[in-house]
């Protein structure tokens, strides 16, 4: 269970992680990526972010986390000048791919052809009289 301060850390890293994405992302991955920080976990020491990523206009998602996984130290030194005066220790960063935003059009494509098929359960059939 988290702490209300881990909440509040977290939130403040996505936040401030985000700027630092809007201001070096272009550098690290290119111009076609979009990249949106979704979410952050925290450790209860504070050691760790887990970092959570969508990752849009490309088709290897992969490749955007490895890229920015090689300038990690960057990455982790520009959220530390971010941050710095509102914690100790600058947490170390992970990143991880956020499949939420994909699973759901896959699921909304389903129904909708489900629909368009219809095979949905629970719906009443049309009667013409």
């Amino acid at each position: 269970m988290e702490t209300k301060r881990q909440r509040q850390v977290a939130e403040m890293v996505r936040r401030n992680f985000s700027i630092v994405l809007q201001e070096e992302g272009s550098y690290l991955y290119g111009q076609e990526p979009l990249v949106t920080v979704t979410g952050v976990n925290l450790t209860p020491d504070f050691g760790l972010a887990k970092i959570y990523l969508s990752i849009y206009n490309t088709e290897n998602k992969q490749a955007v986390i490895m890229l920015m996984n090689e300038e990690i130290v960057k990455l982790r030194q520009s959220l530390a000048y971010r941050i710095r005066k509102h914690v100790r220790r600058i947490p170390n960063i992970a990143f991880y791919i956020d499949e939420t935003m994909d699973e759901m059009y896959r699921v909304d494509a389903l129904f909708n052809r489900l629909r368009q098929e219809k095979q949905m359960g629970g719906e009443e059939p049309e009667s013409g009289e």
